[in-house]
């Protein structure tokens, strides 16, 4: 939803030009301290020169759309978008556009920790306020709903919670009443003109079914007659998340009802960069890690060092994932033709795998995997064949995880779901975590996980045995 230039678009307009200021001139106090550089046009110069490229760079990638019905997450995100570009572009004018730029590369990054510091926090108040004004119907939009179904009631019930989205609804529309509406029914769809007419409508939103086309051709053409701008609820919006998108297909408006960042190839790009680097640098450092475990695995216990289990991966694909073996070799994988999950205190497992699998050494060979392409470092566990048959016809939703690579860890595993799940709910709760990684990847995002991951490790968890 993007947002006009109204109150809203210029109050943040110039929150933001504030903050550039206050860390434009903190960060030249220190230069100026530290090296006596002058305060000259030329300073001023370059501070209004960010501020254009800045506001250039936040309209280019959306980080003034409106975002009063989302959390404050996606403009954080957008925040971080705008402030690398916009440091890029700025160490680009600094050192090149300017031959006798004063200040150092320090001035740089105390500008850009301030920005990061400053925008943060102010857009954050800036969004509280306009919240708590919108809540009180300042400044609301009057919209006429037409539908009284379940779409219609439910995008009512909607804007009356949350009623910081700055809407307030005037009435319904539709050849049906319905008992909840309190008296706002306002007439029959052959009356939408007069209804139009009668009342102070900002927008119309139309909630009806498929069935209904031809009265929604004449809905349309009465709002815009009456010039109303018109918002269509899709029939199908129960199977829609928060990620749904729409294109053009030449002349056809195609909706997709879950997409990802790691649709686009850049991304995919930027995550196989990342896991073929790091991956590198951990194998090189650890490498002795690799051949002491493997020989504590051969002193310890009869077997191969290196388990191999099928398991399935991106677009259904079944790949051999790598792990140091934990179990005794003659160890069953099933019984009685069902995946034989690890418990707790699990007689197959050996004194040395217990630990293995306690601190999650026992995945290091899969790095291996990750360099092949068959895995990410970050993503949705892989689960056995056996498991993998059972739930994805018991768990919801759950086919949908073979949409990217698998990782050795994932949003699922930092939040509590690691280790095997013997209940549906625990089950359905993993796979919606791993959801809602897909549908909100990024590369800060990775590093969260890593980090997240790191912790864990040294903190201990209780569902690693």
């Amino acid at each position: 939803m993007k947002t006009p230039l109204n109150y809203a678009g210029i109050l943040r307009i110039a929150a933001d030009w504030l903050v550039l200021a206050a860390a434009y001139l903190l960060a030249y106090e220190f230069i100026s301290m530290r090296y006596g550089v002058p305060f000259d046009t030329l300073t001023v110069q370059i501070l209004f020169i960010d501020m254009l490229v800045w506001l250039v760079v936040g309209f280019y990638l959306h980080l003034y759309d409106d975002f009063r019905s989302r959390p404050f997450s996606f403009e954080f995100v957008a925040i971080l978008k705008t402030l690398l570009l916009n440091t890029g572009i700025l160490t680009f004018v600094f050192f090149y556009g300017y031959k006798y730029f004063p200040y150092s590369r320090t001035f740089v990054f105390i500008y850009t920790a301030n920005i990061f510091i400053g925008m943060t926090i102010a857009k954050f108040l800036v969004k509280k306020f306009m919240l708590k004004i919108w809540s009180h119907g300042y400044n609301s939009k009057n919209i006429l709903i037409v539908g009284t179904g379940e779409a219609g009631l439910n995008f009512h019930q909607t804007i009356t919670q949350n009623d910081h989205f700055g809407y307030r609804c005037i009435g319904f529309v539709d050849d049906h009443s319905h008992p909840s509406l309190n008296g706002n029914y306002l007439g029959r769809l052959s009356e939408i003109e007069h209804i139009l007419d009668a009342h102070e409508i900002d927008e119309v939103v139309v909630a009806l079914s498929d069935q209904s086309k031809e009265q929604t051709e004449s809905i349309i053409l009465a709002s815009e007659k009456a010039t109303k701008r018109v918002k269509i609820i899709a029939s199908f919006y129960q199977h829609c998340t928060s990620t749904v998108s729409m294109s053009l297909f030449g002349p056809f408006p195609l909706i997709t009802i879950r997409s990802s960042p790691l649709d686009e190839p850049r991304h995919q790009l930027i995550k196989r960069v990342f896991d073929i680097c790091f991956t590198l640098v951990l194998l090189i450092t650890f490498s002795w890690l690799f051949v002491l475990i493997a020989l504590l695995i051969k002193l310890t216990s009869p077997g191969p060092v290196i388990y191999k289990q099928e398991r399935w991966g991106l677009k259904k694909s079944r790949l051999t994932c790598y792990k140091f073996r934990t179990m005794r070799s003659d160890a069953a994988a099933s019984e009685g033709g069902a995946f034989a999950a690890t418990m707790p205190g699990d007689p197959r497992v050996t004194r040395l795998g217990s630990f293995l699998r306690r601190t999650s050494l026992d995945e290091l060979p899969q790095f291996i995997n990750v360099l092949k392409g068959d895995m990410s470092f970050v993503g949705p566990r892989p689960h056995a064949t056996l498991m993998h048959l059972e739930l994805k016809d018991t768990i919801q939703h759950y086919m949908l995880r073979h949409l990217v690579k698998p990782g050795i860890t994932g949003w699922a595993q930092v939040n509590g779901c690691r280790g095997e799940n013997h209940k549906a709910g625990q089950m359905q709760r993993r796979i919606n975590f791993d959801l809602w990684y897909i549908e909100n990847y990024s590369f800060w995002l990775d590093c969260q996980i890593i980090s997240q991951t790191l912790v864990n490790l040294v903190k201990g968890d209780k569902n690693a045995y």
